[in-house]
């Protein structure tokens, strides 16, 4: 099983890596310099040498002798058009040409004399004898010398700065990831009780700051999240629990008083809260459905002004007092799930009858980007405007809204929810405003086609 090394471990070595890496070819690359360089000084000095040697040939006065200092660092010697050895210094007097005569030129050469390296510079000399060469030989011991020690000093000082680029990034990465083990160790703290705590936010605008905003947003949206779940199963229980206390009631007095109740009554009763409970519970599986992402439409072709219709028609049986408009309905066609848009149309339609004092009114328009819009008014109180978003929330039920009847199935505070998830489901938008009949308008825009965004 092999050993995890943390961020921190692995930067190091990278950064070491690297490093050492351009240490090392800057090393290489400036022993190589001054070896050229100083290989160049001797060249310059043995050829300066030679010029010297080869002005004095040329004007008659033969090879001048050598400094005693120079003996065991230079060599001369004088050659022929034949490369014999005509005059020489005194260290190789008694060797043969070091190097083929013939122009100019240079070569290196390993001496009899110490066996070391000579680097043997040529120039032509036209003598009183004709045309010869001098070659001026350099040892290069002081070229080897002078890069061996600047190499021994690179290979003990290498080393030693890798050791600091080594510790001055482990330090370096330590303070920058300081933020980071605090993040971890708050959000390892943090349980589902305790969403309300956030990470802490380290100074500047880096990356890890922003790591740090990222994570208290997602906090804020968890905490959101649990708040909402957490209301909804509170909601959801006091809406259960009315039908559920009713039933009971009812059965209660039924035992404890049987000539009080008839058994026609109590199933009437026992029916109307079962049926309440069933719708409850169908929105809740729907709502839940569409949290999980689950809602697809099965999209066909839907006349939407025939759904449009027979909710008009089911309103004018069951609101009794109501006139219902659908003047404004022309024959609409589209992409729909018919289902779902019938749910839609009798939350919509259920809503506007709970609230009008007298008149619901349906309308239908194709606007020219294609989208189908669904407007569903009534004269009564309206909805405010601070409210007209969280009207679409779960079990929100605007003040007069909160009483309701048995018998007319009052709100739970879904059906508009209900309405939202359903339409955004479609790839439209649910909107309310005030309507030209004094109350509210809900506005449902739909896409006609199959391109959904």
């Amino acid at each position: 099983m092999g050993v995890s090394h943390g961020v921190r471990f692995r930067s190091t070595v990278a950064a070491v890596l690297v490093v050492a890496v351009g240490l090392i070819a800057g090393a290489v690359a400036l022993v190589a310099v001054l070896r050229a360089e100083l290989t160049d000084d001797v060249r310059q000095a043995a050829r300066a040498r030679a010029e010297q040697v080869a002005a004095v040939i040329e004007s008659g006065r033969g090879v001048p002798s050598l400094p005693v200092a120079e003996r065991d660092e230079q060599f001369i010697q004088v050659l022929d058009a034949d490369g014999a050895v005509v005059a020489a210094s005194a260290n190789v007097e008694e060797l043969p040409a070091l190097a083929r005569p013939g122009g100019d030129g240079e070569s290196r050469i390993t001496t009899p004399l110490d066996e070391d390296e000579f680097l043997v510079v040529a120039v032509a000399a036209d003598g009183p004898d004709g045309r010869g060469t001098v070659l001026v030989g350099r040892a290069l011991i002081a070229v080897a010398e002078s890069t061996r020690i600047v190499t021994r000093l690179l290979l003990m000082g290498l080393p030693l700065l890798l050791l600091l680029a080594a510790a001055a990034t482990w330090m370096a990465v330590g303070r920058a990831l300081a933020p980071v083990a605090a993040i971890r160790s708050e959000v390892d703290a943090i349980s589902s009780a305790q969403l309300h705590r956030r990470v802490p936010l380290p100074r500047g605008r880096d990356e890890i700051a922003r790591l740090a905003a990222t994570m208290n947003r997602m906090l804020d949206r968890l905490e959101r999240a649990q708040s909402a779940q957490r209301r909804f199963i509170s909601d959801a229980s006091h809406e259960l629990r009315s039908p559920v206390a009713t039933i009971r009631q009812y059965a209660e007095v039924a035992l404890a008083h049987p000539g009080r109740t008839t058994q026609e009554g109590l199933a009437a009763t026992v029916l109307a809260e079962d049926l309440r409970i069933q719708r409850l519970v169908d929105d809740l599986l729907l709502l839940a459905r569409a949290d999980e992402d689950a809602l697809r439409p099965h999209l066909q072709p839907v006349d939407l002004d025939d759904l449009v219709l027979d909710e008009a028609r089911r309103l004018r049986s069951t609101a009794a007092g109501l006139r219902i408009s659908t003047a404004g309905v022309p024959a609409v066609r589209l992409e729909a799930d018919a289902q779902g848009l019938r749910r839609v149309l009798r939350n919509l339609g259920d809503n506007a009858a709970r609230h009008a004092r007298s008149q619901v009114a349906f309308d239908l328009a194709a606007q020219e980007d294609g989208r189908i819009v669904l407007g569903v008014e009534d004269d009564g109180p309206g909805v405010p405007a601070g409210e007209r978003e969280r009207i679409f929330e779960r079990f929100v039920r605007l003040d007069d809204a909160r009483s309701r009847r048995v018998e007319d199935g009052g709100g739970s505070g879904l059906g508009l929810a209900i309405v939202a998830e359903l339409v955004a489901a479609h790839g439209g938008t649910a909107t309310v405003s005030e309507g030209a009949l004094g109350g509210a308008r809900f506005e449902v825009v739909l896409p006609a086609g199959e391109d959904r965004t």
